[in-house]
C-alpha cells in the first residue's frame, strides 16, 4: 500500500472518532506537555523542526486537523515519526492538531 493510501485510509478510519471533546482540563495539560516535550524532542520545543519538519502555523498552511491528528495516530511510514495510537485516543490526537494549526503556546 502507498504511504498517500495509507493516510487516506487512516483520515477514514479516524475521523469520525474524533468528534468525542470529552478531554478532561488534567489530560488537557498533560497533552500539551506531550507536544512541547515529546514532539519537541524532533520537531524542536518551538517547533521550528529539527529530525522532523517545522509545525509552525504558517507551515501547515493547508492541512486540515484529520490530516494532522491522522498522521499523529498513524505516524509516517518509512520515517521517523512513530505512531502514536498506542497512547493517544483519536479525539487527543484532533485536540493536538487543533494546537498546532494555532500554534502551541509555550
Amino acid at each position: 500500500m502507498t504511504r498517500s493510501a495509507w493516510l487516506a485510509l487512516s483520515f477514514l478510519i479516524a475521523a469520525p472518532l474524533a468528534a468525542n471533546d470529552d478531554i478532561s482540563d488534567d489530560r488537557r495539560q498533560e497533552l500539551h506537555n506531550l507536544l512541547i516535550q515529546d514532539c519537541g524532542s524532533c520537531h524542536g520545543l518551538k517547533m521550528r523542526g529539527g529530525l522532523g519538519p517545522a509545525l509552525l502555523p504558517d507551515m501547515l498552511q493547508g492541512k486540515s486537523a484529520d490530516y494532522l491528528s491522522s498522521v499523529i495516530l498513524y505516524g509516517r511510514p518509512g520515517t521517523a515519526m512513530p505512531a502514536w495510537r498506542p497512547l493517544l485516543s483519536p479525539a487527543e490526537a484532533h485536540w493536538m492538531a487543533d494546537q498546532l494549526l494555532q500554534g502551541v503556546a509555550q
